[in-house]
């Protein structure tokens, strides 16, 4: 079965979230229920990537939806400690071309 921890944390308006695992079809869900939940609060979002191992077409309609959520009330998103190999899924998918990977 695969997992993901979700660590969540709110400071003045920036929502952080760290991820640690593997963001597919399994796991996506549980983004989404804590991004339906948080996003309101937040005027920034930053996801940090350092512990996340796979990211698949199911996490990217995830990050997806949450840039669209962000650009529809004039908040930031970026992405930080992306390792490679999920760096590399945002170039083929072109996704590094509208998300924020620092």
């Amino acid at each position: 079965m695969t997992t993901m921890n979700i660590e969540k944390k709110l400071e003045g308006d920036t929502l952080t979230i760290a991820l640690d695992g593997r963001l597919d079809t399994t796991t996506s869900p549980d983004l989404e229920e804590v991004l339906g939940a948080s996003l309101d609060a937040a005027a920034a979002l930053v996801f940090d990537f350092a512990k996340l191992d796979y990211l698949s077409s199911a996490g990217l309609r995830v990050l997806l939806s949450a840039q669209k959520r962000m650009n529809a009330k004039h908040g930031s998103m970026k992405l930080v400690h992306v390792n490679d190999a999920v760096k590399e899924v945002f170039d083929i998918t072109g996704f590094a071309d509208f998300l924020t990977v620092e």
